[in-house]
């Protein structure tokens, strides 16, 4: 009678299949993907986006007789700070025929620290829409400082009435492409150092050991 024992054979490892891809592509194939990837979203958002208008009015302070210069540059800071707010927003609907939380969204308004002269900007997808606000804004400002002249000495004029853009204020899509495409060279280029590395001791451990041989093999047959 013939007797062939068997030792149990541990399986040989799996090696890690995706890791092993990973390692195996070529540097830049990261930085090309990740580029390509953030241009086609930022073209794409910018083509999506629906293209916007700016239009600027401006006033200026000019003091009375019994006021001075510094003067009114000091209130053209604070008209320039109250020109968002609900009681000059109020009064502005009414010409620019929108609500007032669309005025609140779409205007904004600035100053400067050498000439008392307040910039009023509004923004939104028709252009004319967008000269209406910032006139209407400018107009509710000299209004309001008309009906303050007496007690502050200084009066808010129309130095220049907003004028219909041309074109969008808004970023074009080869615009938002570049930028895509940096955002994703970059990010391609961080995931490229955070790679794991291909090293011998990485071979050496995927290496498959074959198993113990079997008894019958090892002594022979009884």
């Amino acid at each position: 009678m013939t007797l062939k024992t068997e030792s149990p054979t541990s399986p040989p490892r799996r090696p890690r299949g995706a890791l092993r891809r990973l390692r195996a592509l070529p540097s830049w194939s990261l930085l090309a993907a990740g580029t390509l990837t953030g241009a086609l979203a930022g073209g794409a958002y910018g083509a999506l986006t629906p293209p916007a208008y700016s239009a600027s009015a401006y006033v200026v302070a000019v003091p009375t007789t019994k006021s001075d210069p510094q003067a009114a540059l000091g209130f053209a800071q604070a008209y320039g700070r109250v020109a968002t707010q609900l009681a000059v927003l109020g009064d502005a609907q009414v010409w620019a025929g929108v609500p007032v939380r669309t005025l609140r969204e779409s205007v904004r308004s600035a100053t400067s620290p050498d000439a008392p002269m307040v910039a009023v900007t509004a923004t939104s997808a028709r252009p004319d829409l967008a000269v209406d606000m910032a006139n209407a804004v400018t107009r509710a400002m000299t209004r309001h400082a008309t009906h303050t002249k007496t007690a502050t000495h200084v009066e808010l004029r129309q130095f220049s009435r907003a004028v219909k853009p041309t074109e969008p204020s808004s970023a074009s899509p080869a615009l938002t492409g570049l930028v895509g495409a940096s955002a994703g060279g970059l990010l391609g280029g961080l995931a490229l150092l955070a790679r794991p590395r291909h090293t011998a001791t990485d071979d050496a451990r995927s290496a498959v050991v074959p198993g113990p041989a079997t008894a019958a093999d090892a002594h022979g047959q009884l």
